[in-house]
């Protein structure tokens, strides 16, 4: 959009090598038998990075759970903002924040699922803003790099650093919960938080 020299040419190729239509996929569906509005981050495009089209997807879909009152589940992964559209990608951090806060203040519930890995722009604004957050075993989620941030405050990094499991226990993580086991674990918190009628907003 900002006439990055070759983006559009990279973009046809991405779409060639990944079979998708750009970094992420969204729908409705049942997850043990409640309804849901679900998005799934593909780090296959583009290494997962937002640009203007992964955050209009990820807002119409929560714009879409609040309409009809149901649960989001998004599911991420990310090296970040994608650079090629400049400020118009991190405007999306912005743009993701302002539907989920007025979908959580109106009761909606949302569950985060952070996967390998989670970082930049995704992990500073949708990702970490669950009711829940979850992630799976050893997953990369943070902002900066080991690197960066070890140069940036000149201090050796625990080896652990920004796993799954790290995050956890400094209470960044609600539960780390491992690929076979997210089936029952999202259908139990969504039959937690259903009200009469089946009704999984506002509960």
């Amino acid at each position: 959009p900002l006439g990055f020299p070759g983006y559009a040419s990279k973009l046809e190729a991405q779409k060639k090598s990944s079979g998708l239509r750009d970094a992420v996929v969204t729908g409705e569906g049942t997850i043990g038998g409640f309804p849901v509005v679900v998005a799934c981050m593909s780090f296959d495009f583009f290494a997962g990075s937002m640009g203007s089209v992964v955050g209009e997807k990820i807002t119409r879909a929560i714009e879409q759970a609040h309409a009809k009152k149901l649960p989001v589940i998004i599911f991420s992964t990310s090296s970040g903002a994608r650079m090629q559209e400049s400020i118009l990608s991190l405007m999306q951090m912005a743009k993701t924040s302002a539907a989920l806060a007025k979908f959580q203040g109106d009761g909606g519930l949302y569950i985060s699922v952070m996967t390998d890995p989670t970082t930049g722009g995704v992990s500073a604004s949708f990702a970490m803003l669950g009711d829940f957050n979850l992630a799976e075993p050893g997953a990369l989620v943070g902002f900066a790099g080991r690197v960066v941030i070890e140069q940036t405050i000149r201090q050796k990094l625990p080896d652990n650093f920004q796993t799954a499991e790290f995050n956890l226990q400094h209470g960044q993580l609600d539960k780390v919960v491992h690929r076979k086991d997210m089936k029952s674990t999202l259908s139990k918190l969504l039959d937690m938080h259903a009200v009469k009628g089946g009704d999984t907003h506002g509960g």
